[in-house]
């Protein structure tokens, strides 16, 4: 297993970004740069075709201590052998997820910016929760927009690891590091630009 580090920049992986050609090369740049988190995100093509991917992916993460995380769908996860999963608040629960995957897998919950849903995921043994859409995002606009003074009093209710995502770029991720998240989640910022690894630097300077 790679190592969950819990902290840095968590880079998300998106199918409309990144053809199937360019995303282990994308992924390979972000690890570059410093990146010690990946998500693979991906929601259509054959469940074969996936397995292939993600399984060439944690090679990959494994070899340089990199966690990867898949999103949603634990058949995956547990065909390559992934160091866990995330899910949404709409997909299968987390007692089922740790039932199914065991005590050491990473399990995130996507909590919007809800105290209430952050309780229920630490009771329930969540690894992290997951915060946003902080700013306006390309891959979900139509997110609900999260506000940043309830980011601080999150923090200040869980012990859990905070995973802030939306719109983050390397000039506004550090107003939210201040504000309590642990990590950064970044889709487009990182995975559109020319320049992958430069970019995936900036952002884990901010850390």
């Amino acid at each position: 297993m790679g190592v969950f580090a819990a902290s840095g920049v968590y880079a998300i992986t998106d199918e409309h970004l990144l053809s199937d050609a360019r995303l282990i090369p994308a992924v390979e740049q972000a690890l570059a740069g410093g990146v010690r988190i990946i998500q693979y995100r991906r929601k259509t093509g054959d469940f074969r075709d996936r397995v292939a991917q993600a399984a060439a992916l944690k090679t990959l993460c494994h070899s340089l201590q990199a966690s990867l995380i898949i999103n949603d769908d634990i058949d995956l996860c547990q065909a390559v052998g992934a160091d866990g999963v995330h899910l949404g608040q709409s997909d299968t629960t987390l007692p089922e997820a740790r039932y199914r995957l065991g005590p050491t897998a990473v399990i995130g919950v996507s909590c919007h910016d809800q105290p209430a849903l952050v309780t229920a995921a630490e009771q329930q043994g969540a690894s992290y929760v997951a915060l946003g859409r902080f700013f306006p995002s390309l891959t979900k606009p139509d997110a609900p927009a999260a506000d940043i003074g309830n980011l601080r009093r999150i923090r200040q209710q869980t012990r859990l690891p905070i995973v802030a995502i939306g719109g983050i770029t390397a000039d506004n991720g550090k107003e939210l590091i201040s504000a309590g998240a642990d990590m950064l989640a970044v889709i487009n910022y990182l995975f559109a630009a020319q320049d992958i690894q430069t970019r995936a630097r900036e952002l884990t300077k901010l850390f």
